[in-house]
């Protein structure tokens, strides 16, 4: 990989199992804002630009944005098998549940908002600190025998929770979903820390980035936007001015705007990550998007890392 710019060649290992998967995947958390004709017309837009991946959660406007995309899925023109469509479960109110009996009646009623007859992928959406990896796997193995299910994943799972999970399920986990930002990036941090006194040294995660690296699980980025404990957007913020400024010179270089370049720093690191979007509007997603086309160089990925406020020691 050159750091003049090029082709780009990152390798999403969902790929090679998912093939209409890509770097954008299209988080429809805010999507009970919407009609169902509006996020029909999306479908097919977002489609026309290769983009037909879909991440939703059972508890997303509880249940409100499933029962919506279901709808859109009847009335849009791209066909529900072009599209990759998954779901999470496991967050109850007050309280996570990795049951068996409870992952069984979370897909069932996913498919019924969704109006599918199958999930593309099924991911657990926390790890449940009383899960039992035997009923995960034996749910694992009813959904996927009865065809709801055609793979798996985690989200905000460590390198242990998954080896533990692995020790029993019978199916590869092909996605781990984390949160990573330009500020929000500990994951990186602490390795570039490593063996320093310095907060950024902590490794709050068991070096989740490099496992999943190499365990061929591919990461879907969350909130890469966002900075903090949910603070907000360090687009434009003013505690982030040196990187705003930097973000700016960049869009102005590249010929898009700072959210492409910010999904852009995400995609130019070689795991092969993915950017979940957490956008309502067609145009956002769109702009963000074109990120997938950026490739930024070395000096400018540290740049921006760097103007986030991280170090480089």
């Amino acid at each position: 990989m050159q750091d003049d710019g090029g082709t780009k060649m990152n390798d999403i290992k969902l790929k090679h199992i998912l093939p209409q998967t890509g770097e954008i995947v299209v988080g429809c958390m805010r999507f009970d804002s919407l009609t169902p004709e509006q996020i029909a017309d999306m479908i097919d837009r977002l489609a026309g630009e290769g983009i037909l991946h879909y991440d939703h959660a059972d508890i997303y406007g509880n249940g409100i944005c499933e029962e919506k995309f279901g709808q859109a899925l009847q009335l849009c023109q791209t066909p529900r098998e072009q599209l990759i469509l998954q779901s999470k479960c496991g967050i109850r109110e007050g309280y996570y549940d990795l049951s068996r009996e409870y992952i069984l009646d979370a897909v069932d009623r996913i498919l019924a908002r969704l109006q599918t007859g199958y999930l593309d992928l099924l991911i657990l959406h926390r790890p449940d600190a009383l899960m039992e990896p035997s009923e995960i796997a034996a749910a694992f193995d009813e959904l996927q025998a009865a065809g709801k299910v055609r793979y798996f994943g985690v989200s905000n799972f460590t390198p242990g929770q998954i080896e533990l999970l692995e020790s029993a399920v019978h199916q590869p986990l092909l996605v781990n979903q984390l949160q990573l930002s330009i500020p929000n990036s500990w994951m990186i941090s602490s390795g570039l820390e490593t063996n320093m006194p310095t907060e950024g040294s902590i490794d709050r995660d068991g070096h989740v980035l490099d496992s999943m690296r190499a365990k061929g699980i591919t990461i879907q980025t969350w909130s890469p936007l966002q900075f903090g404990d949910w603070e907000g957007t360090f687009l434009d913020h003013p505690e982030f001015p040196e990187l705003n400024i930097l973000l700016e010179k960049l869009a102005e270089k590249y010929g898009v705007s700072k959210s492409a370049i910010a999904a852009a720093w995400i995609l130019r690191h070689p795991a092969g990550m993915q950017v979940v979007t957490g956008s309502s509007k067609t145009e956002r997603i769109l702009d963000m998007a074109k990120a997938r086309n950026l490739h930024l160089t070395r000096k400018e990925w540290y740049a921006l890392y760097q103007a986030a406020g991280h170090r480089i020691p």
